[in-house]
């Protein structure tokens, strides 16, 4: 039988932009806005070397670990803001389930639940604008976080609230939560055409503010896939470096019906690649967590996104779409620990 000649195929080199920002594996130092913008611009053809480069600096330079968080719908539905994307809100017309605030007694239960599955970080995210001054409402949930604390002593009690006041920001410092969730959504030059304009970004970054004044960790991030290009993304990846915030969500959006955006078209895989990719190299020392879409729209891709930089994730529900189970998401994690 005749042998086959082995031959070697020259290994094409590395883009310049991408060998330049290995500077940020060396160092630990982000790359600068001219370097993500050229990055972001690449074809997709070098998108599995940024995603590789943005896999080891998580390595060496993130938390260590997969940090994974679960919520709780605390108050569901008749929303005044118009958020585009939001089944929640009064101005669109999504068939969801509304209720108030629920009673300390629920959220102990889910709380309880999450803990056992093995997941300390719990969140409680009510609907609405938020909580600029105290309010009976306000002082409920005030107390649910005291009792959270007094029975489940182990776990990190988290809130997303919405906009808030100096009062109330002060209130929940001193009750200890581990993180407040509080999104720019997007680059702040777009929020009112691409979010909402019943309220501007402002309001939220300045809550943002406040609480980190207050030394409140802060968990603030965006959607990808509302009508944004890869540039206006890089534009909020820096806004959130400004503001210095602790924990980075990314949720690629899950068209609702009923809203806006329920025909909003996917966006290409390779876009979603670069921009988790990207957004660790600008933050390399931060948490970046996979939100929502991660399983509902990146399905057998899910992988490859926390293979691109992120280091946390979202687990179980997401307000008024479903999630993935909790047992599933911890072998999940397992499973990408080989990759550390």
């Amino acid at each position: 039988m005749e042998h086959m000649q082995s031959s070697t195929l020259p290994i094409p080199p590395l883009h310049p932009a991408v060998s330049a920002a290995y500077s940020v594996l060396e160092t630990g130092e982000p790359i600068g806005r001219d370097a993500a913008l050229v990055l972001s611009a690449l074809p997709g053809e070098h998108a599995l070397d940024i995603a590789s480069l943005a896999n080891k600096v998580r390595n060496r330079w993130g938390k260590g670990g997969v940090h994974a968080c679960s919520i709780m719908n605390a108050k569901s539905g008749v929303c005044s803001e118009n958020c585009r994307f939001c089944a929640q809100s009064r101005h669109n017309h999504s068939d969801i389930e509304v209720y108030p605030l629920v009673d300390e007694d629920a959220a102990l239960f889910e709380a309880r639940g999450c803990l056992e599955q093995g997941v300390s970080h719990f969140g409680i995210v009510t609907s609405g604008c938020g909580y600029l001054k105290m309010s009976t409402e306000f002082q409920r949930i005030l107390s649910m976080i005291d009792r959270l604390h007094s029975e489940l002593p182990s776990l990190e009690v988290c809130a997303s609230l919405g906009v808030l006041g100096p009062d109330t920001a002060k209130a929940l410092a001193e009750r200890g939560i581990a993180h407040y969730n509080i999104n720019i959504q997007v680059a702040p030059g777009r929020y009112g055409e691409l979010i909402a304009d019943t309220h501007t970004v402002e309001d939220r970054i300045e809550t943002v503010r406040l609480l980190r004044r207050h030394g409140v960790s802060v968990c603030c991030g965006g959607i990808i896939g509302v009508g944004e290009q890869m540039e206006d993304r890089v534009e909020m990846m820096f806004a959130l470096r400004e503001l210095d915030v602790s924990v980075i969500p990314i949720n690629v959006l899950v068209p609702i019906k009923g809203t806006p955006l329920e025909g909003a078209p996917s966006l290409p895989l390779v876009d979603i690649v670069k921009t988790f990719a990207i957004m660790r190299l600008v933050h390399p020392r931060k948490t970046i967590k996979f939100a929502a879409g991660r399983e509902t729209v990146m399905k057998d891709f899910q992988g490859l996104l926390m293979l691109s930089g992120a280091d946390g994730l979202l687990t179980g529900g997401y307000l008024t779409t479903r999630g993935r189970e909790v047992a599933d998401d911890t072998r999940f994690a397992g499973q990408l620990a080989s990759f550390s």
